[in-house]
């Protein structure tokens, strides 16, 4: 007899539907899994035969054949453990069910018939309501995660026994349900750094904020100890709230990571700062199955890069594709797949090997050809795509004991916001969202120059040597100036501004 049951594999970070088709048929007892499947399912044989005998159901001893449809969809992981043992089953007669096609069926199984959690169950709920398919069973500990995604109902189930009691009416079981809206609900004094709390940098606190408005890379340059770190960790406490289609977007791909633990949802931008050691594929995602790396990871978020010229060189060039496309495509024999990696992307360094070339307290001891070299790890290329730079002097006694305490996040936050508003605004009828993503012909619209600040690009642009994409660049940094001072229009101050934050491409 054959049976058809639904459930859902991952493709990138969405959920695809996949049905679970099982044929039992006369013949000498075997177990035939076909649809390219990997060892995870393919192991299932063990888990299944053990969870539907250990509680007290038959297996069948006859010819069993499994295909996992669509046939050439790479399927990974144990998520179908739970929809084939049912469909085992449901082919088998022990489980008779009205209308099987409406339920999604996603779980592990264990030897003792325990449904246990599996990672990407957010996007598999999503492909099940886009599909039609308005009852999902998920793992007891996924309950949150599949619960976030409104207009569907989400039966949490602990073991296998418990499974086939509900389906067969014998259990009654109320969908799970959480307050979306409460969960995304963050106050500032949940980030461990408030700006407040940074004696000094006024130069560096105000280039993170035009950053945050306007989503600009930026580099902080600054001897050991002057607070560049602690910027930088402060730096999510000023960016705008997510709202609940960012949110989702992001948990998405720390639920096919694995790292969502017990959090329904993510409620913050994810801030990542991975260690200087990484290699470029942890960095950018790959493996024999595409997987998200750090720049994903930080989409819609920041990704901080302490230490920039320690980072190994292969590592920094792959991060040029993704600043510029806001994805990152990965390309193997078994799948080519596309993950989102729109970044504000905050880095530092020192201005040389010892750190203290900039540094009117200590003597540098490094030679210039050292300098050179140090300063040399870091490509044009790459230097080009940043927005921002910005020197971060060590702070003086004086400071740290009597100058008062500066603005907090909250008061900087509220110009973020009021900035980002007007971007919303002024793209809403656009595919983009914030100033940096403006594209050179967007530019002619949005970034017109007056004949006093055309003149002074002018000899901006022959003095420094821009580049065509540094030249961009400044009028980015220039519109976003604009929107925190609420003008409509670039005006000389803005520009010189912005022309401030670009005169250190090279610190020595």
């Amino acid at each position: 007899m054959l049976s058809q049951i639904k459930s859902s594999g991952l493709l990138g970070v969405n959920g695809v539907i996949v049905t679970v088709e099982i044929d039992i048929s006369r013949g000498l007892p075997s177990y035939s899994l076909v649809g390219l499947p990997d060892a995870g399912i393919k192991e299932s044989k063990d888990r299944v035969f053990s969870a539907v005998k250990n509680n007290g159901f038959k297996y069948p001893m006859e010819r069993i054949t499994i295909n996992l449809a669509p046939a050439d969809l790479k399927k990974e992981g144990p998520a179908f453990d739970l929809a084939i043992a049912l469909g085992i089953l449901s082919a088998s007669d022990q489980l008779i069910w009205d209308h099987p096609e409406d339920y999604l069926i996603i779980g592990e199984l264990s030897l003792s018939g325990e449904i246990r959690s599996v990672n990407g169950v957010l996007p598999m709920v999503l492909a099940a309501k886009e599909a039609g398919i308005s009852n999902i069973l998920v793992p007891f500990e996924n309950r949150h995660e599949a619960a976030v995604v409104q207009n569907v109902n989400v039966y949490p189930l602990n073991d296998f026994h418990e499974a086939v009691s509900f389906l067969k009416n014998e259990l009654i079981i109320e969908p799970f349900k959480v307050d979306l809206r409460s969960l995304l609900t963050v106050e500032n004094s949940c980030h461990s750094i408030d700006f407040s709390d940074i004696r000094g940098q006024d130069l560096g606190k105000r280039a993170l904020e035009i950053a945050a408005a306007g989503a600009h890379n930026c580099l902080m340059s600054g001897p050991p100890g002057s607070g560049k770190t602690m910027l930088a960790k402060g730096f999510p406490s000023i960016l705008p709230d997510l709202t609940i289609d960012e949110a989702l977007e992001i948990t998405k791909i720390h639920s096919i990571s694995g790292l969502l633990k017990n959090n329904a949802i993510i409620s913050q931008r994810p801030f990542r700062s991975p260690h200087h050691t990484i290699s470029k594929v942890s960095l950018v995602g790959g493996g024999r199955i595409p997987k998200p790396g750090e720049v994903s990871l930080a989409h819609l978020g920041v990704l901080f890069l302490d230490e920039l010229p320690e980072f190994q060189k292969s590592a920094l060039e792959v991060l040029r594709q993704p600043i510029e496309d806001q994805e990152v495509t990965i390309s193997r024999v078994n799948a080519s797949l596309t993950f989102p990696a729109s970044f504000t992307l905050i880095t530092s360094m020192n201005p040389c090997p010892c750190g203290y070339l900039t540094d009117p307290a200590h003597e540098c001891i490094c030679t210039p050809q050292q300098i050179k070299n140090y300063q040399g790890k870091i490509s044009g290329p790459l230097m080009d795509r940043l927005d921002i730079f910005v020197e971060i002097p060590s702070t003086s006694y004086d400071e740290l004991q009597t100058k008062p305490k500066g603005e907090t996040s909250h008061a900087i936050k509220k110009r973020v916001d009021a900035a980002r508003e007007r971007q919303n605004q002024r793209y809403q009828d656009l595919d983009i969202f914030y100033n940096a993503q403006l594209t050179p012909k967007l530019m002619e619209t949005f970034c017109n120059l007056g004949p006093d600040e055309e003149s002074l690009m002018e000899k901006v642009y022959t003095k420094m040597k821009l580049s065509a994409r540094g030249y961009h660049r400044i009028l980015k940094l220039a519109r976003t100036i604009a929107d925190l001072d609420g003008s409509e229009t670039i005006q000389i101050s803005h520009l010189t501004e912005a022309i401030q934050y670009r005169g250190m491409t090279r610190l020595s």
